[in-house]
């Protein structure tokens, strides 16, 4: 909610709105008289909103300020996409209660599995709304593990933190990783409590790990941004590298995560070999995953 709003920015964006919409596309009957302006008349908008003429006309005129149950009506009749109708509400400044449309979440856009391949040498993770391994690429796979290996089931951030011995094993600071690995979960799970999967997650992981059940329980939370790891590899020993996550814009809840080292340190090094290990070992190699969509 903007406290800054300007019944001023609304009436403006009520008139460019309605001068955008044709009557026929609307489901209105032709009108015999002509039209001095184009787009709807004020009285055909306040028909499809179900909401009187004169309370529209004020309204668009800006004398009056937007009811917070007129705004659905509102959005409907003005055909308003969903980025439309999230800023119908902000110029309103009300809280924006619609029902969220559900949506899978795991699916990766081709840009961004492109994306990945392109990285290269650089180690770069899509993780889900539950921190599931949606997509990564060869050097990601060299770093952390052998991704393909790992039922799409199983693969998860936060399991693979708790439960696999290896993985937990190369974070030379797995108590700081995991707690906020933790708190990133919680922040995840803050779009969609009531998600099954991820109270299955939650129970299995607080059942198993006593850290988990500890560090839930803190309610403490972690939005995607940017901060060091530290890691011992198998191959190429210790790697400080620099940890960046980015969410997603299309309100999946997917983040990219990406690690890098500073040119010419041992940890960009390492990172060089480990690519040079992973072009000479196919088998290493490893691509976006098959759609999981649970």
């Amino acid at each position: 909610m903007n406290p800054k709003s300007d019944t001023s920015d609304l009436s403006s964006f009520l008139r460019a709105r309605r001068g955008q919409l044709t009557a026929q596309e609307c489901g209105l009957p032709a009108s015999g008289s002509p039209r001095r302006v184009p787009g709807l008349r004020r009285e055909e908008v306040a028909l499809l909103a179900s909401i009187s003429v004169d309370y529209y006309t004020r309204l668009e005129q800006g004398r009056v300020r937007a009811s917070a149950s007129v705004l659905a009506p509102l959005a409907r009749a003005l055909r308003l996409d969903e980025d439309q109708q999230k800023y119908l509400y902000e110029l309103a400044g009300k809280a924006d209660a619609r029902p969220r449309r559900r949506r899978s979440g795991q699916q990766v856009r081709p840009a961004v599995e492109r994306l990945l391949e392109q990285l290269g040498q650089t180690p770069a993770l899509v993780l889900g709304k539950r921190l599931d391994v949606l997509a990564w690429n060869p050097a990601a796979a060299a770093l952390y593990a052998d991704f393909p290996a790992i039922p799409a089931a199983l693969r998860n951030y936060v399991r693979l933190m708790f439960t696999d011995p290896a993985f937990r094993a190369m974070h030379l600071d797995w108590a700081h990783d995991a707690r906020d690995t933790v708190a990133a979960l919680r922040m995840a799970a803050a779009t969609d409590p009531a998600d099954p999967e991820l109270a299955r997650l939650v129970g299995e992981l607080s059942v198993q790990d006593a850290d988990f059940r500890v560090w839930w329980a803190e309610q403490r939370v972690l939005g995607a941004g940017s901060g060091t790891k530290r890691y011992r590899h198998p191959l190429v020993g210790d790697l400080t590298l620099d940890c960046d996550t980015w969410d997603s814009p299309d309100g999946s809840g997917q983040r990219l995560m990406v690690l890098t080292a500073d040119p010419g340190s041992p940890s960009h090094d390492a990172l060089r070999i480990l690519a040079s290990w992973t072009a000479d070992h196919p088998g290493a190699r490893a691509t976006a995953t098959d759609g999981d969509s649970r």
